[in-house]
């Protein structure tokens, strides 16, 4: 087995990511902007309508979630203490969340690079995540369980068995092209 091999640092500029439906033009358009000593990651999903705001610490963890849809103010705002103790904007605890590190949102390539950048995976080796998912249309909020295997330094798989999928993250640990679904612009 290979060392664990980190990914490169995005720079302190920040970085803009495109992608788009793998059938389709509609744009994603994602920004990475490290300020206040952690990363705010912005989205905006041309097909879907949505906005959201993913608030990371230095080392990729979740911290706050923000969904926007229509309005000026957002949809949905979670947020974790970081030791994966889930709450609302209004203080509302959702311990059916706790447990879970990671977001997944179904709209957007970019959430599968939260445990990519967070884990430290051997090549060959996998992790089972208690994942929380967000229905950016009906704003219902779940646990998933999710797999992530480490097929090479850049090449991941996701899922299990016949419904797993494979794909290439570039040198910052993000989604290249994910077959069928999304494929990056620039």
């Amino acid at each position: 087995m290979s060392p664990v091999s980190n990914y490169t640092a995005l720079p302190a500029s920040g970085r803009t990511v495109k992608w788009a439906a793998w059938d389709s033009d509609d744009v994603e358009v994602t920004d990475l902007r490290w300020e206040n000593e952690g990363w705010t990651v912005s989205g905006q999903v041309s097909r879907e309508r949505v906005q959201y705001v993913v608030r990371l610490s230095a080392t990729w963890q979740v911290r706050q979630f923000l969904l926007f849809r229509d309005l000026d103010d957002p949809d949905l705002w979670l947020a974790t203490d970081g030791t994966a103790r889930w709450g609302e904007m209004n203080g509302a605890h959702r311990v059916e969340l706790d447990g879970c590190y990671d977001i997944d949102l179904a709209c957007t390539p970019f959430t599968h690079s939260l445990p990519i950048r967070r884990l430290p995976l051997l090549v060959g080796d996998s992790a089972d995540l208690r994942v929380v998912t967000v229905d950016v249309e009906t704003l219902a909020v779940q646990v998933a369980a999710h797999r992530y295997t480490r097929l090479d330094t850049h090449r991941w798989r996701f899922g299990r068995g016949e419904d797993s999928t494979e794909f290439d993250v570039d040198e910052h640990g993000l989604l290249l092209d994910l077959p069928g679904r999304f494929r990056r612009l620039s």
